[in-house]
């Protein structure tokens, strides 16, 4: 029987479009993240960080650092497939963070060039989804599991 690849619902390879998604979110945060890390000074010392930034209590340099642990070291995690589910907590609540606090819950705005989505809204519905699917069987948690 001939395989329709056009209307079929059965995936082709689900572990390899998790590997795909993984690698390409987990880069693209990582841009953001390096980028923090290697301007950390200068942006401690922002407004932005000392005065509207407030985490837990906690402003400037604490929530920064958080945030580059979290956009930086645990998008590497994510790439690689190591500790997915457990390096996907501090990203998720970084972006939730975001949509919240920084964004007031405005998923969608309306601005000069049209419609425009949050950011940081795709990136937690991405977050979410990977973690409620797993690293896949591209991963190194799936290959320390089955050791």
């Amino acid at each position: 029987m001939k395989k329709n690849l056009v209307f079929s619902f059965q995936p082709i390879n689900l572990s390899l479009g998790i590997l795909l998604v993984r690698i390409i979110i987990g880069v693209l945060m990582a841009c953001y993240g390096y980028q923090k890390l290697i301007n950390f000074e200068t942006m401690a010392a922002s407004d932005f960080w000392a005065k509207e930034v407030s985490f837990l209590g906690m402003t400037g340099k604490a929530p920064l650092a958080l945030t580059i642990f979290a956009e930086f070291f645990c998008s590497l995690f994510l790439i690689l497939g190591l500790f997915t589910r457990l390096s996907l907590i501090p990203l998720l609540i970084c972006m939730g963070y975001i949509i919240a606090c920084v964004a007031k819950f405005a998923v969608i705005n309306s601005g000069d060039n049209g419609t425009e989505v949050n950011t940081a809204f795709v990136y937690f519905v991405i977050y979410l989804g990977i973690y409620f699917t797993g690293p896949g069987n591209y991963s190194l948690d799936y290959k320390i599991a089955n050791r």
